[in-house]
């Protein structure tokens, strides 16, 4: 449903995007990460033909977005960074707008507003002015108002920035379920949590290059193993622990200030080597965690040092 080769964007001297490739299959979210400035929104700004490419090619839901660009527009939704609504026209009032600029007479743009003011549990206050209206409740009525349409191709340009946990999820919850009715998502975020949940594909933009592309499962297991976590007793002797995971082929990391040490596994079996290692020298354990690498510590590596990832992209 999105298909881009080659994407270039230049504006003068600056190359905000340089040779992107993507790919996002129907009924499909792709997350799009990278820092301020990586090229996310120009990106976003190409494929919803508000800005053309300087080079490449792009086409969504099956259309060129340089040439057929009316028919692009007419199967997709955006919810960019900041509500878009008129705050002195209703939820509803809005809504219904929004319907009849795109055709729909007024029996069925008032239909669809009810629908979607029930969707995403702003009944209650559809007759209010959105001014009126929380941060949260904007960004639903935003979100609202981007599938009026019933788009085919939805993009999402950091949707929850600056909501509050609850409401946050309301909207993962709204996207998972667009998504299992077969619409596809292009969702740019900061939030890692967000990417790890919502997309079935990450790419990670760096200075509007792609430096890693992969689900999320594959992108933590190319950063690297897991890492055992070891608290000890106040009266365990930290320096000696060190020494004994060293000694047997590990590469601990000493944490004097919680009385803790964590070191790289592999196996299972590296696992039980490291309280092995541990019991030579009398360490009692107050806790020992597992922890498998996260998406942030992907996107932290990815970040500092592009070639972490190398084979990824």
């Amino acid at each position: 449903m999105i298909e881009a080769a080659g994407v270039c964007k230049s504006f003068g001297d600056v190359h905000a995007l340089n040779g992107v490739d993507i790919e996002v299959a129907r009924g499909k979210v792709l997350g799009l990460l990278g820092h301020n400035g990586a090229g996310k929104t120009t990106l976003v700004n190409i494929l919803s033909t508000v800005s053309p490419p300087t080079a490449g090619t792009v086409r969504v839901a099956g259309y060129d977005v340089t040439t057929q660009g009316a028919a692009v527009r007419a199967r997709i939704g955006v919810t960019g960074q900041f509500a878009s609504v008129d705050e002195y026209l209703s939820g509803y009032g809005n809504l219904v707008l929004i319907a009849r600029l795109l055709g729909a007479g007024r029996r069925q743009a008032a239909a669809r507003a009810t629908e979607l003011l029930e969707l995403f549990r702003l009944t209650e206050a559809a007759k209010q002015p959105s001014r009126t209206y929380s941060g949260g409740m904007r960004r639903r009525l935003d979100l609202a108002a981007s599938l009026v349409g019933r788009p085919d191709v939805l993009f999402l340009d950091e949707p929850t920035t600056g909501l509050d946990p609850t409401t946050r999820i309301a909207l993962w919850e709204t996207v998972e379920g667009l998504v299992a009715d077969g619409t596809t998502v292009l969702l740019t975020t900061q939030y890692l949590d967000e990417a790890d949940r919502l997309a079935d594909w990450i790419t990670v933009l760096s200075k509007g290059r792609v430096i890693a592309s992969g689900t999320s499962g594959r992108l933590k297991a190319e950063l690297g193993s897991r890492a055992v976590h070891a608290a000890l007793t106040p009266d365990s002797d930290l320096s000696a622990a060190t020494g004994a995971l060293a000694a047997a082929g590990f590469q601990p990391r000493s944490d004097p200030e919680r009385h803790a040490l964590s070191t790289p596994v592999d196996t299972s079996a590296d696992i039980a080597a490291v309280v092995r290692a541990l019991d030579t020298v009398g360490a009692e354990l107050v806790e020992l965690t597992v922890k498998e690498p996260s998406l942030d510590d992907v996107y932290l590596a990815l970040t500092q040092s592009p070639t972490a990832l190398a084979g990824a992209a």
